[in-house]
């Protein structure tokens, strides 16, 4: 195995689930959140900063003009770029560390197109129809079901928005790439097994 592979997903279509599993079975590393402590740990901006960011809209966080340069440890000598662009920075540099340090699986943070130059990756989007992420959102986040719509399509909203502005490319966007993938159709562990064989052939090349 020897293989990164990529989740981007919509919200509520088992994404993060699917990746974990994948992980679990190939024992590799899982990133998702665990990404924002190893930028952390890389860069000296604390930890909150790329809370604060992670995967919404820039335009949320102007806040971040008047921000006290202070907390963003030692790099606040060189406080001529924007705080959500120092953040951004040092979160692709994270990916692209742990991705030297052998196969993982990292999902959304933008991770396919930070990697665009790696050759042993494998970009995958989750997507589902609304009816089957609502039922998993009010079932894995207790949001109730006549809520998760708007849930999802303001996360969803958040996750293009960031995506959209850091990269060349359009989040969801088949282009944007290798397989893209409706779970509902497979189920999640059915999702699991089509990704995984995915990889086989990717790797018997």
């Amino acid at each position: 195995m020897n293989t990164i592979i990529t989740i981007g997903r919509q919200y509520g279509s088992g994404g993060r689930e699917i990746g974990q599993k994948l992980a679990d079975y190939y024992g590799i590393p899982f990133y998702d959140k665990e990404l924002l402590k190893v930028a952390a740990k890389e860069s000296g901006i604390c930890e909150e900063m790329f809370e604060n960011y992670d995967e919404k809209p820039t335009t949320s966080f102007l806040y971040s003009l008047v921000m006290d340069p202070y907390a963003l440890g030692y790099n606040a000598a060189s406080f001529d770029m924007p705080l959500n662009q120092k953040v951004f920075l040092a979160a692709f540099d994270a990916i692209k560390k742990v991705a030297d340090k052998g196969p993982c699986v990292i999902v959304g943070r933008c991770a396919d197109y930070a990697l665009k130059d790696y050759d042993n990756k494998l970009n995958v989007f989750i997507h589902a129809p609304m009816s089957f992420k609502k039922h998993r959102i009010n079932e894995q986040y207790n949001i109730p079901l006549e809520k998760a719509k708007d849930e999802a399509v303001k996360i969803d909203k958040q996750r293009a928005s960031y995506y959209n502005y850091y990269t060349s490319r359009k989040w969801g966007d088949l282009k944007s790439y290798d397989m893209t993938i409706d779970s509902s159709i497979l189920g999640i562990d059915g999702t699991v097994e089509l990704i995984k064989s995915a990889v086989a052939l990717k790797e018997a090349k």
